[in-house]
């Protein structure tokens, strides 16, 4: 909630509503995975965390110049929680089910865990490297995290299987002829 505080949101007002957003969104990612598919809730995952870095990218741009100081704590609230409500949508879980989904059993143990040290790794550089990055740039922050947000709705386009009621087999057989 750094990032809040030093937007000018007071940290209390940026935490409740993060709390209440990620319940929401939770309990609907819960309700729509299987109706909506894997692929798409992804796709829209990925589409909202780019919107939200850009969002909050601007707000930092614009304190930092000095431009529409109103705006700038109402883009960085808004910016977070949809960053994070699209994050808690797809991009939180929706990888571990795909995981379990696309790995034939002879293999399923070993490809795991590969899959979450590479996940936690990711999530390492990105917590290491986030303080050096603010130093840099505090907007350059956020267009670096939109742009990888963008590399992310390609791959998954390119990518990820739909798995919503398919077989491992039919699954296994669009991955090859892909």
């Amino acid at each position: 909630m750094l990032i809040i505080y030093i937007s000018g949101v007071p940290p209390n007002v940026g935490s409740i509503l993060y709390a209440c957003l990620q319940i929401i969104v939770l309990a609907l990612g819960a309700v729509i995975i299987d109706k909506a598919g894997r692929r798409p809730l992804l796709t829209i995952s990925a589409s909202g965390m780019l919107v939200g870095s850009v969002l909050t990218g601007s707000s930092f741009y614009l304190k930092e110049h000095h431009l529409a100081a109103g705006l700038g704590p109402i883009f960085t609230i808004t910016g977070i929680m949809i960053d994070m409500g699209s994050y808690c949508l797809g991009l939180g879980g929706i990888p571990w089910i795909v995981m379990s989904e696309i790995f034939p059993i002879h293999i399923k143990g070993i490809a795991g865990s590969l899959v979450t040290l590479v996940s936690w790794g990711g999530t390492w550089v990105v917590s290491f490297s986030f303080n050096f990055l603010m130093t840099w740039s505090s907007y350059g922050t956020f267009s670096v995290f939109a742009a990888f947000c963008a590399v992310a709705i390609v791959f998954i386009f390119k990518l990820v299987p739909q798995t919503k009621g398919r077989t491992l087999e039919e699954i296994q057989a669009s991955m090859e002829y892909s």
